[in-house]
């Protein structure tokens, strides 16, 4: 069983940054893969970034250059820094992690970009 925590959404203009954290506890030396999708209203989930146990990143092509996925110094953080926020990134971020033996799910955090 794996725990995720997200922090860090919020509302910010056209061309900002904001800071998404995500914090797991339990059995977190089983995770293979930390990451990070969002789903939009009236959208499917899709995946925004990903972090693997080897330190290898993967990111959609709407995101590359702009987001980065990195792993805390307490190796149970992941964090998501977004960069040049455009109002497509709007969404709901859900932080995953995913195991052998399944996918654990955050409770989302809101990130909005308007002006």
């Amino acid at each position: 069983q794996v725990q995720l925590v997200e922090s860090g959404g919020g509302l910010v203009q056209p061309g900002g940054s904001l800071r998404l954290s995500c914090t797991a506890s339990g059995s977190i030396f089983s995770i293979n893969v930390m990451g990070w999708y969002r789903q939009a209203p009236g959208k499917q989930r899709e995946l925004v970034a990903a972090l693997t146990r080897g330190g290898s990143t993967n990111y959609r092509d709407s995101v590359q250059g702009r987001f980065t996925i990195s792993r805390g110094n307490a190796k149970n953080t992941v964090y998501l820094q977004m960069n040049s926020l455009q109002t497509e990134d709007t969404a709901v971020y859900y932080c995953n992690a995913e195991l052998t033996r399944g996918n654990y799910w955050g409770q989302g955090t809101q990130v909005t970009v308007s002006s």
